[in-house]
């Protein structure tokens, strides 16, 4: 049995009543913790422009790269350009070793002559002499014929015998042979088979030459337009095979700027949007770009999406673009003259926030818009000057008494909605 100290009141000497005295305190201390208002961390919200933005790294290409390469096997004799050399249309990149092939050019020509000179001795030679072997075998035949006439007549009167007769006909059999024989070599000469065989030789002579003068113009590599040298990959003396690639080359053109987006930003971008762009070289100097193409495939493995910018005619000095240079760029994907942006942390499932209302926290659904990493925008249900609880552990209906936090990211700035994607933009 519990003895209270007899210095106590009679009353708490009684076990029940100091019980109800116990019940009674804590009672009262629920309903103190209960009715007293909880310290929390508020963000007044304030209306101010907002800008959305997508930050990625980027690099400098040339919308005209070409490798150009060897189309025969050779040896290199000489390069004429190192990097950064410029070159006009049609000027000599590389040039290899081509003696063979000009001992065949000029194998081929002096073929070539020959078959001219047989062709032109067809016309101005062979075929006259053709023309007049048949003229004059006609004429052996007609007189012939006219011989056998007279020698039938003398037959007839007598004064020679059988045998003349058929030895004039004979005669007359042979002028007609004769004839036939010149005039199917007259055809041939002038304008048959022996014409058209000579007039072959010559083409085919012809196309030898130009194909031997082809191979050897394959070994002169010229540039295809006005360009600058970006690489030199090979060198005097070193063997060649078709296809092996002897110079890159940036053909002079607009320069463009290429990066690569993650795919779940890709509804946020639209050719023409306007971006800010800062080369790593030039870190003080900002210039504008815009958005000139989307890539229609997306990058399986990356999980990102080809972009290409556009840039102005001309830039701010002392801003000079070389190609790979990297860049980083800043894409506006959204603006507001005037909007509500709160933390991502203030806003609860539904969505919702709690406000500060008669000091308590009450429940109020909203409608949202621009989204970014660390923020989002209230176009519905949030009026300007309210205040919006932050903490997680708070609950509505909840006594709160309201700590303000600086305003920082609800006036939008800083709002990088791609900050966690700088350098997918990099090979």
């Amino acid at each position: 049995m519990v003895r209270l100290p007899s210095a106590w009141p009679l009353a708490f000497r009684r076990p029940w009543v100091l019980a109800v005295f116990v019940v009674a305190a804590v009672a009262a201390a629920l309903v103190w913790s209960r009715t007293r208002a909880v310290p929390v961390q508020v963000l007044t919200a304030r209306a101010a422009p907002l800008t959305q933005s997508l930050a990625v790294s980027g690099r400098v290409v040339s919308e005209n790269r070409v490798f150009v390469g060897s189309t025969v096997t050779g040896r290199v004799a000489e390069v004429t350009r190192r990097e950064g050399g410029t070159l006009r249309e049609g000027e000599l990149i590389v040039r290899l070793e081509d003696a063979e092939l000009v001992a065949a050019l000029r194998q081929a020509s002096a073929a070539l002559v020959s078959a001219q000179a047989r062709l032109a001795s067809q016309r101005r030679l062979a075929a006259p002499v053709a023309t007049q072997q048949f003229e004059q075998a006609r004429a052996n035949a007609a007189a012939a014929e006219r011989e056998v006439q007279r020698t039938e007549q003398l037959l007839a009167q007598g004064f020679i015998g059988q045998a003349r007769l058929d030895e004039v006909k004979r005669a007359a059999e042979v002028a007609q042979a004769a004839l036939r024989s010149a005039q199917v070599q007259q055809e041939a000469n002038v304008s048959g088979t022996e014409l058209l065989q000579a007039e072959a030789r010559v083409t085919e002579a012809r196309a030898a030459v130009d194909l031997a003068r082809a191979r050897q113009a394959q070994t002169r590599i010229t540039s295809p337009a006005e360009a600058t040298v970006l690489a030199r990959q090979v060198e005097p003396g070193q063997i060649v095979q078709p296809g092996t690639r002897l110079a890159e080359l940036s053909v002079r053109g607009p320069v463009q700027l290429v990066a690569l987006v993650d795919e779940k930003y890709l509804a946020r971008l639209s050719p023409g949007l306007v971006a800010s762009v800062v080369a790593d070289a030039f870190p003080g100097q900002a210039f504008a770009a815009r958005i000139a193409s989307i890539a229609p495939l997306v990058d399986a493995q990356r999980g990102a999406i080809e972009v290409k910018f556009s840039l102005p005619a001309t830039l701010p000095a002392p801003v000079v673009l070389k190609n790979d240079m990297t860049v980083s760029i800043e894409v506006v994907t959204g603006r507001r003259d005037r909007a509500i942006a709160l933390p991502s942390e203030a806003l609860r499932a539904g969505p919702a926030v709690l406000v500060v209302q008669d000091g308590r926290a009450v429940l109020r659904p909203v409608q949202t818009g621009l989204r970014t990493l660390s923020a989002v925008e209230v176009v519905q249900g949030l009026q300007d000057g309210e205040q919006v609880v932050l903490d997680a552990a708070v609950v509505a209906g909840a006594r709160v008494r309201p700590v303000e936090r600086a305003a920082g990211a609800a006036a939008g700035e800083g709002l990088d909605v791609g900050a966690a994607m700088r350098g997918l933009g990099r090979d």
